[in-house]
């Protein structure tokens, strides 16, 4: 009897771990389904504060699933027109000034992106964070009034990724993400991004501001603004987004 009683209990614990890992990976797809839609159309501004200087840039972004974005630059008036692509782990620059679309290979992808504080990578990582990593619950905190789950992501062996743990604190019942933790391969921290300012758009709700940290640089952010964004577009397609396209493409109003 008392070998069979151990045995329901680890059945129900093994159990318990699986559902747990279930729920976290599903809870993190809820999560990014949510800020990505079946399609979507933003206007952002991105504000990059050093100790001596700031700027801006304004861009607008459409989206289809997790495997296809482009960003068009809407000012300064340097970078007025580039635009970048995204196509599953792809990704190409379309420079106007000199009439050129640039590859960005797999090096360069830890680079700062317009000289902010995220990354090309940062753009092009939605779906991996659903499929690269496993995912487990590992506590619980309130962050910005909504209570959280803060669930631990760790890449999967030989997944193409750059990053060797990321931490997400997603809120319990709305699934959006209000802050993540993106550690090294020496599982040193190497930036923070909070996200705030909770907003209606459309039918959802979701963080209107996000700030991007990097752990060594605490003097300096990176904050992106959403100013407007619609989502489900059904215009949108998956032939919208191609480097022909790269080349006609024109701001939104």
């Amino acid at each position: 009897m008392r070998k069979l009683i151990t045995i329901l209990i680890l059945l129900t614990f093994t159990t318990g771990i699986k559902a747990q890992e279930i729920d976290a990976k599903a809870l993190v797809k809820r999560s990014n389904d949510l800020i990505l839609g079946v399609s979507s159309f933003s206007k952002m501004t991105m504000t990059i504060q050093r100790p001596e200087w700031s700027r801006k840039v304004s861009m607008q972004s459409w989206s289809h699933g997790t495997e296809f974005y482009m960003i068009y630059i809407t000012s300064p008036a340097r970078d007025k027109g580039q635009v970048f692509l995204k196509r599953d782990r792809d990704m190409w620059n379309w420079v106007p000034s000199i009439n050129r679309t640039i590859k960005i290979p797999p090096s360069m992808m830890m680079q700062s992106w317009m000289g902010s504080d995220f990354t090309n990578d940062d753009l092009v990582r939605a779906n991996s964070i659903v499929t690269d990593y496993t995912h487990k619950i590992i506590g619980e905190e309130s962050i910005e009034g909504f209570d959280c789950y803060v669930i631990e992501l760790i890449p999967l062996e030989d997944a193409p990724v750059v990053w060797g743990k990321i931490i997400l604190w997603i809120s319990k019942d709305e699934a959006f993400g209000l802050k993540s933790e993106f550690y090294d391969d020496f599982m040193e921290l190497s930036s923070t991004q909070y996200a705030s300012e909770v907003k209606d758009f459309g039918d959802r709700k979701l963080p209107s501001l996000f700030r991007m940290v990097k752990a060594d640089k605490p003097n300096q952010l990176t904050q992106l603004k959403i100013d407007h964004q619609e989502f489900n577009v059904s215009k949108i397609k998956e032939s919208f987004f191609t480097q022909q396209n790269m080349k006609r493409l024109r701001p939104q109003k």
